[in-house]
């Protein structure tokens, strides 16, 4: 039987200009949320929460009306804390104006989100805020449906795995986590900062393998206006965003390395200076990053500094793959299967013995990120009530044989196919797949975890 929604008893109150942008959070937040109101009008919120008792909120910063400044975001910030000083208000805004949102914490905000969102990311977002200002959500938030839930296992690997994570969350030291792609590392992070002494601070997330090297200063430390061509206003980053809370460095092995000095940098100082200024900024984070590259390897040859991984390593936790977790397997199957049966309505959906025989005996590459798309694909495709082997299709991750035909003509899956065939021809040598490829070591690795390979 599927989990209760976990906001079942909240009422939830989202503002936004933009109706295509209430629609779509109506429609992710619906299944969830006991009451969802969707407003356009912030003008309507004192009439509106004279009404109605709101457990939440979510707030647009920016309207029409107010030439993307934010201010008008922090105006009604200010009334909602009057009108209603019960609720949890989570402030959304766009990346560039997260200085603003920084400012909007100090005067009272839950949280924020960054506009485009990721919806398991604004469900949490939006659990811990409900949790915090004491809305019946347990201290550590739900799993929204088709989380990755990492840490769901009987395995000896994964009772180990919690054990480390309850060991180590309450402290304040780096950790680093390793594992394959779809591990769930992310998972771990979020884990972490939920169960240790800055839950209440922000949870800054930051791709590495997503930030090109021209950007990375302005990102990870941020600018004054006028530092380059397009600072047009300055902005703190990501560092000076995650103040008081848990700064996750993910994908840190794809840092090249000018950019890992940097990042020791301020590390070591604990301090950094915005691009244009010569001023320090004092920064008070726990630093928490995650790889699949073979770091250490990388480190003997050169490719990664031993004395940055010493900063990030001060504790260790090592994700073990789906295909070392036993019937871990069908433990996260039946999982998914019913937080999927319940998202597309489809009650007492079941999986037949011949499902669970074919789960168990793939090796699932792509772990439990690929166990995960497996079964929605599943959920969403069945006719009947149970789902059978018939009903999973798993992901083509191996290269076609010499001689068929490709898939597909994009790009990105032509440069995955040929990546595949020259490591399976060099029987996994780094070195010399790169070298015929011609492209350094680390730009293979980056471009093995752009594909997931």
């Amino acid at each position: 039987m599927a989990s209760a929604p976990p906001f079942a008893n909240a009422t939830l109150l989202i503002v936004d200009d933009d109706p295509d942008v209430l629609l779509a959070l109506k429609l992710l937040l619906r299944p969830l949320v006991g009451q969802v109101t969707t407003e356009k009008y912030p003008e309507r919120l004192p009439a509106l929460l004279r009404q109605t008792r709101f457990d939440v909120v979510l707030l647009d910063m920016n309207y029409q009306r107010a030439t993307n400044t934010g201010h008008e975001g922090l105006y009604w910030l200010a009334q909602l804390k009057q009108l209603a000083p019960s609720a949890a208000v989570v402030l959304m805004t766009a990346y560039g104006d997260i200085d603003l949102a920084v400012r909007a914490l100090k005067e009272g905000a839950a949280d924020f989100v960054v506009k485009p969102w990721r919806n398991e990311k604004l469900v949490t977002t939006l659990a811990e805020a409900l949790g915090r200002a004491g809305g019946g959500v347990a201290p550590a938030a739900p799993r929204p449906a088709g989380s990755p839930a990492a840490l769901l296992g009987e395995s000896v690997a994964m009772q180990a795995v919690r054990r480390q994570v309850e060991k180590i969350a309450p402290t304040d030291a780096n950790v680093l986590i390793l594992g394959e792609n779809g591990t769930g590392k992310d998972v771990v992070a979020r884990l972490l900062h939920q169960a240790s002494a800055r839950a209440a601070g922000p949870f800054v997330a930051v791709d590495l393998g997503a930030v090109a090297e021209s950007l990375f200063e302005a990102e990870l430390f941020g600018h004054l206006k006028g530092a380059f061509t397009d600072a047009r206003h300055d902005r703190p980053g990501r560092f000076e965003a995650a103040q008081g809370g848990t700064l996750f460095l993910d994908e840190i092995g794809n840092l090249p390395l000018p950019q890992q000095a940097k990042l020791l940098a301020a590390l070591q100082n604990r301090q950094v200076v915005r691009l244009g200024s010569n001023v320090p900024v004092p920064i008070n984070v726990r630093v928490v990053s995650a790889t699949n590259a073979p770091l250490y390897q990388l480190a003997a040859e050169a490719q990664f500094r031993k004395d940055l991984i010493y900063r990030l390593n001060t504790l260790e936790i090592t994700l073990p793959p789906l295909r070392e977790r036993g019937d871990d397997v069908l433990l996260l199957a039946r999982h998914f299967a019913a937080q999927y049966a319940d998202k597309y309505h489809k009650p007492g959906l079941t999986l037949a013995d011949s499902a669970l025989a074919r789960l168990r005996a793939h090796p699932f590459p792509g772990n439990v990120r690929e166990l995960q798309h497996t079964l929605e694909r599943a959920v969403i495709m069945a006719e009947g009530p149970e789902l059978r082997a018939a009903d999973l299709l798993f992901s083509p991750l191996e290269a076609a044989p010499a001689g068929v035909a490709m898939p597909s003509l994009r790009l990105d899956e032509l440069e995955k196919t040929a990546i595949q065939r020259v490591i399976d021809k060099h029987q996994g040598n780094i070195s010399q797949a790169a070298r015929e490829l011609g492209i350094t070591r680390m730009a293979l690795y980056r471009r093995l975890g752009k594909h997931n390979i």
